[in-house]
């Protein structure tokens, strides 16, 4: 997901496992132009890592390409980045997180297809299904705070710190919100057999006003959460975008 220099040669390298979760790793000579280790270390690349050690930090023994996908390119790498950095920021070290690893697997597959259309909504349920895993996200087919059913045609916001509720009819029109119907449906789409496929689907069925919509109430959560105004991945796509 990411890598750190350590001293001359070597790097420290943050990596997503499907049975230990995120694990910190010491690549020894990696930077060296000789290391077997450069062509395989590259980010958003399915691996199989061999290492040791029972340290907060590990000794890379091995690394094998095993295939799957090529790494993206343009916008889809920057997005790329984008799962890595929320990964990064809302992960703790050695919590294993098997069905998340599935689900970031399948959307860096959907980013390497190289398929513009489906970038957005894939992000969409990438925020959906890590906020879901890490616990950080309520249920949405009911309000948070009465646990009553959500009516199929009143709007309703996903609120930082209290959940999804109802929004008041004198409140400003302008504030982010969804019919209770998308977020019943959207919860049905996590819960199903296939939630990546199921929530991705959904999400690039729906017109671009609830795309936006959802975007804006994920954002605000995932900000919260990550203890930050902007994430740095962000920044820099908004900052190419002004170029």
């Amino acid at each position: 997901m990411h890598r750190y220099p350590w001293s001359e040669s070597s790097l420290i390298l943050e990596t997503f496992t499907r049975h230990h979760g995120r694990v910190a790793m010491i690549a020894k000579g990696a930077k060296r132009p000789s290391s077997n280790f450069r062509p395989i270390l590259l980010p958003l690349q399915p691996l199989r890592l061999d290492y040791s050690g029972d340290a907060e930090i590990r000794t890379l023994k091995g690394a094998e390409w095993v295939g799957g996908h090529v790494m993206p390119t343009g916008e889809a790498l920057l997005s790329g980045y984008y799962l890595n950095e929320l990964l990064l920021r809302l992960l703790a070290r050695d919590d294993p997180h098997p069905a998340l690893f599935d689900v970031y697997h399948q959307t860096v597959h959907v980013l390497a297809s190289g398929v513009s259309s489906t970038t957005a909504p894939a992000l969409r349920a990438f925020e959906l299904l890590l906020l879901q895993d890490v616990g950080l996200l309520p249920a949405l087919d009911m309000q948070t705070m009465s646990l009553q059913p959500l009516e199929e045609h009143t709007l309703y916001e996903l609120v930082p710190e209290g959940g999804l509720r109802s929004l008041p009819h004198d409140e400003d029109p302008q504030r982010h919100a969804l019919p209770g119907l998308q977020w019943q449906s959207l919860q049905a789409a996590m819960d199903s057999g296939a939630p990546f496929t199921a929530t991705l689907r959904m999400c690039a069925e729906w017109p671009s006003e609830w795309r936006s919509q959802l975007q804006a109430q994920l954002r605000a959560l995932l900000h919260v959460h990550c203890g930050v105004g902007s994430l740095r991945t962000r920044q820099i796509m908004m900052d190419i975008q002004s170029l």
